[in-house]
């Protein structure tokens, strides 16, 4: 007579409770940057100056008043050598203030040569002979940066 073995089988683990808790939380958490790079670029596109809001070295705020390109549905701005300029460099995080409301951002700085020349470009279309102007005594490349959300 041929015998059979049988396995016992593996005890079953059950998950505990709060895991799928964590899980769900987990995922929240990383759709919310998704979410707020969702801001409307293109909804402000016409708006004419927007104010910044960098740290200085000694911690405190510096609101300069700036111009805002929108091209493919980003917002950019730009500089020459300027003091919120050395601000970013030392601290990306900046408020950018559109029409009051107040918007925690990054900057990103643009390398690409095709990109900064299309962004030169919509300066250059939304603020005509202010721009060509300002263009003379700036000196050298602007920095052009990239807001993307924190």
């Amino acid at each position: 007579m041929l015998a059979l073995r049988v396995r016992p089988e593996a005890p079953v683990q059950r998950v505990p409770r709060a895991i799928p808790s964590i899980l769900y939380m987990a995922l929240l958490c990383a759709a919310l940057p998704a979410a707020a790079d969702a801001f409307d670029w293109n909804a402000v596109k016409d708006v004419q100056t927007v104010e910044i809001v960098t740290t200085n070295e000694d911690g405190s705020a510096k609101e300069t008043t700036i111009w805002l390109a929108v091209v493919d549905g980003q917002g950019y701005i730009r500089t020459g050598n300027t003091r919120w300029e050395a601000n970013i460099e030392r601290n990306p995080d900046v408020i950018l203030r559109i029409e009051g409301k107040e918007h925690p951002l990054r900057v990103e700085f643009v390398t690409d040569t095709t990109l900064r020349t299309r962004i030169e470009q919509v300066f250059r279309e939304k603020y005509g002979f202010s721009d060509s102007f300002i263009a003379l005594f700036r000196g050298g490349d602007p920095k052009i940066m990239r807001l993307v959300a924190r």
